[in-house]
């Protein structure tokens, strides 16, 4: 339970949300995923992307304030899954400085979009640019209709 959205917003109940969430693993099996784990599955699954259809390609879109372009990977695998990740870090602290709050969200991230039959794989562009990934993925030419095919009929 978030207590902060019961309106017990101070550093102490934030010590104690710390807290709650970090429970005792010790009694737990090992194929039961802890809730550090479930908390960055759901991280990464809510990162927001859109994408948008032109006439001559897709676009993907996705928010990535605070991440480098250098840690950001764009990839297909499969012939048309289409995978972004990357890892946004921590700032290193200064000395001196302590955080009072931390609430923005560190570590890795991915999301996997399949990629449509008319995707040309081979010219995929990316572009970061103010916290915002746009990626684009040209679309083929449409296939030229088949022409019907001529049978000369012979007299027998």
């Amino acid at each position: 339970m978030d207590l902060r959205m019961m309106a017990f917003d101070s550093p102490l109940f934030s010590v104690l949300q710390h807290l709650h969430d970090a429970g005792d693993d010790s009694d737990k099996s090992v194929s039961c995923p802890s809730r550090t784990y479930a908390r960055d599955a759901k991280a990464m699954a809510a990162t927001a992307a859109d994408v948008k259809e032109s006439p001559n390609s897709y676009a993907f879109i996705v928010d990535m304030p605070g991440v480098k372009s250098g840690d950001i990977k764009v990839q297909v695998e499969d012939d048309n899954v289409m995978v972004i990740s990357g890892e946004r870090k921590r700032e290193e602290e200064k000395e001196g400085a302590k955080y009072m709050r931390m609430e923005r969200r560190v570590g890795k991230f991915m999301r996997k979009f399949a990629l449509p039959e008319n995707a040309n794989t081979d010219k995929i562009s990316a572009v970061c640019q103010d916290g915002v990934l746009t990626v684009t993925v040209e679309k083929l030419p449409p296939p030229e209709p088949k022409k019907p095919k001529t049978i000369e009929v012979k007299i027998a």
